[in-house]
């Protein structure tokens, strides 16, 4: 039985949601090795050759920061070290976590502009086109986009944006959310032109919840020698001047960076193309089972389809979190929920980081089980869809 799992049940748990992911074996066992002196001379063998493997994850040359927080550090983190009080920051609302960035923009005294959307597709890059050549003072600052978003399962094409920003030859610094993209979708840190990258460790990195990250450009390092936001646990500087040599400037999360070394380890020793590449070949799986239900995907464009999840809408009049409760209760699965405006209306089936074939089709069982105990209107053979695609692929 699972570690506080109040009811008895046999056989593994599945845990489906979209983060935190489930832990490989390879990285339990490191983590599990003792606490190690963090001034002493190993550790900054170990700071250095994880700094080093997470900028080819990062795809960049440049430098990436580690903290010992959440996702939502990692994108106060960005903010702080570029902004200054007032400046505006150009976001679209692609799901509830661009909402969340952007009540965090608001709330720490920036002006923040929203493109909206319907929650079922990514970023609007004509919309944010349209904005930056209208800003002929160049008052924005940052435009700040979710690579992937885990609310709806779309993922936004940040190689256009960028596009659009050169078009529109603006300034602005371009700032993106990779949380549950980060070692599941591909992702080029310096190809795109990405000033300052976010992601979290308990998802593609396939770790426990409890770090976050910052991949950092030239520009956006010049930009906070400038920046006015207060900043201290969050400073770029102090933290970059340790990494010189492997260290940090406060006591890290020693055992989670032991995980991650492993972690990084296990993405490149995979390569990262063949990662992708079973990353996408499983929501391709999952899309034809949902199809071969009737049910529908949340998100409408399919060039903005998710690899990392896919979020499904239940039939009107018919509840997704009742759905989901008799899948726990009847074969001791967890879906993710919907949040804000999809509460009750989606769930959400994760398929990302450590995962294989027969996990994937333990998944899909488990949904389709669930269908049909909880009544949910619904035709048969989505496994045998996603078997049949799974089998010739």
């Amino acid at each position: 039985m699972a570690y506080y799992q109040t009811k008895p049940a046999a056989g593994r748990h599945f845990l489906q949601i979209p983060g935190p992911t489930n832990v490989p074996d390879r990285v339990l066992r490191a983590m599990d090795n003792p606490t190690m002196d963090h001034r002493g001379p190993d550790f900054g063998k170990l700071g250095a050759q994880v700094l080093s493997r997470l900028k080819q994850v990062f795809q960049t040359e440049g430098h990436v920061v580690i903290y010992p927080a959440s996702g939502t550090g990692a994108w106060e983190a960005a903010l702080a070290n570029t902004l200054s009080p007032g400046d505006t920051v150009l976001m679209c609302r692609t799901g509830w976590f661009a909402h969340l960035w952007h009540e965090m923009a608001n709330r720490l005294g920036l002006v923040a502009e929203f493109i909206e959307t319907d929650w079922r597709r990514g970023a609007d890059v004509p919309a944010i086109a349209e904005a930056l050549a209208k800003d002929t003072q160049h008052r924005i600052k940052a435009v700040c986009v979710v690579h992937n978003e885990t609310s709806t399962g779309c993922t936004s094409r940040i190689d256009e944006v960028r596009a659009a920003v050169d078009a529109a030859k603006h300034p602005a610094l371009l700032m993106v959310d990779t949380i549950s993209s980060l070692g599941s979708i591909d992702y080029k840190h310096d190809a795109w032109g990405v000033d300052v990258t976010i992601a979290g460790s308990q998802k593609g990195l396939m770790l426990p919840p409890g770090l976050s990250f910052n991949a950092v450009s030239a520009k956006a390092l010049a930009a906070a020698e400038t920046a006015k936001l207060p900043r201290s646990y969050w400073d770029w500087r102090p933290m970059l001047a340790a990494n010189a040599t492997g260290y940090f400037p406060f006591t890290p999360a020693t055992n989670l960076l032991y995980g991650l070394d492993a972690a990084c380890g296990m993405l490149l020793e995979e390569g990262l193309a063949n990662v992708f590449a079973r990353h996408d070949r499983f929501a391709e799986a999952t899309r034809r089972a949902v199809r071969a239900w009737g049910l529908e995907i949340q998100c409408a464009e399919p060039r903005h389809y998710s690899s990392a999840l896919t979020a499904v809408r239940v039939p009107e009049g018919h509840s997704a979190n009742a759905l989901r409760a008799t899948i726990l209760e009847r074969f001791n699965m967890s879906l993710g929920n919907g949040l804000g405006q999809l509460n009750d209306r989606v769930f959400r089936i994760g398929h990302l980081g450590d995962f294989g074939d027969l996990q994937l089709v333990g998944t899909l069982g488990g949904v389709e089980m669930g269908l049909r105990a909880a009544g949910i209107p619904h035709k048969e053979g989505g496994v045998q869809a996603a078997l049949g695609y799974l089998a010739g692929n």
